[in-house]
């Protein structure tokens, strides 16, 4: 029985794990429930919350309900004609407009980099351990999560082992898991050397200094520069991201880990990616996920009052059209 335990706790992603015990404490501890429950409680709930949290979050902690009915072999209370009723009428009544975190503009990127750059030297010069640490680790998350597009928890979750890469060449990252592989096969994505902002170059100078061979790509550092065998939590990057542009003179306010994708989404339809080409190399599945990180003004083209290459990029930020 323990080796069946493992195994269906291994079918679930941890996340989901966690939040759907959270979910299932919510229901039984914070708001007074009972399971199994039934059709009206779980309106009665849904009611009691309507204007506190967020369709989404409700939706989440049904899905959380549901799951836990069926595992324990009882009918889905979540299911019935009432529940999805009242689920309209909150949506209604309580409309919410989705948050997007702003996309890291090209201009920013090279700009922390830059600043990155001249803390290694000053590293160097003074025999900085620590700070040349975490520079370099710094760049090689910008750089990395801004050219993959990848997510927060996709970053903390590299692994050395995993990532083959070649100077001037390019690079391959294989991801065990992420959010669009419902199956667990796997992942590999690619990256290409740039001439300039190169991901590549920046992790290998990163594992190098940091002398790495296995293990988590992109650890914890304390203040002595001792580097964690654990990875950076995928909770942590929003702040790092704002640390790292802040000290880089930049406005870090509406930045978040998310504007690293988007930062590229952006850049990349401006550059004259295809939407087809761009969900293929970022990964989404589906087409409405992927328009919700491009600017629309891109579409209009010449028509547009000012161009979304201008607006996000700068005509300093451009890359050359080698590096497209």
């Amino acid at each position: 029985m323990k080796d069946v335990e493992r195994y269906l706790q291994a079918g679930t992603r941890e996340n989901t794990r966690r939040s759907y015990q959270s979910a299932v404490e919510h229901f039984e501890v914070i708001w007074g429930g009972f399971l199994p429950a039934t059709g009206d409680s779980i309106v009665r709930y849904l009611v009691d919350y309507a204007d506190t949290l967020s369709l989404s979050t409700l939706k989440q902690r049904l899905a959380a309900l549901a799951q836990w009915h069926i595992s324990q072999g009882f009918p889905d209370p979540t299911k019935t004609p009432t529940v999805r009723q009242v689920l309209k009428g909150i949506r209604t009544l309580h409309p919410a407009q989705t948050k997007q975190a702003a996309p890291l503009q090209l201009q920013h990127l090279e700009q922390a980099v830059q600043w990155l750059n001249q803390e290694v030297e000053r590293a160097r010069q003074s025999g900085d351990l620590a700070s040349l640490l975490r520079s370099r680790r710094d760049m090689a998350l910008l750089l990395i999560g801004f050219w993959r597009g990848f997510r927060s928890d996709e970053l903390c979750r590299l692994q050395v082992e995993h990532v083959q890469a070649e100077a001037g060449a390019g690079m391959s990252l294989f991801l065990p898991q992420s959010k669009g592989d419902r199956e667990n096969i796997g992942t590999t994505h690619y990256a290409p050397a740039l001439k300039r902002l190169c991901p590549v170059q920046a992790y290998l100078d990163w594992i190098s200094v940091a002398g790495m061979a296995r293990g988590a790509v992109f650890r914890r550092l304390d203040r002595w520069g001792h580097l964690n065998d654990r990875a950076l939590h995928p909770g942590s990057l929003i702040s790092l991201l704002r640390q790292i542009l802040q000290r880089a003179g930049i406005p870090a306010e509406l930045y978040t880990s998310h504007s690293l994708r988007r930062g590229f989404a952006t850049w990349a339809t401006a550059n004259g990616w295809d939407l087809k080409a761009l969900m293929t190399y970022v990964g989404w599945k589906d087409i409405k996920s992927a328009m919700r990180y491009i600017d629309p003004a891109i579409s209009f083209g010449g028509l547009a009052a000012k161009p979304a290459l201008e607006r996000h990029v700068g005509p300093a930020g451009q890359l050359p059209a080698s590096q497209q």
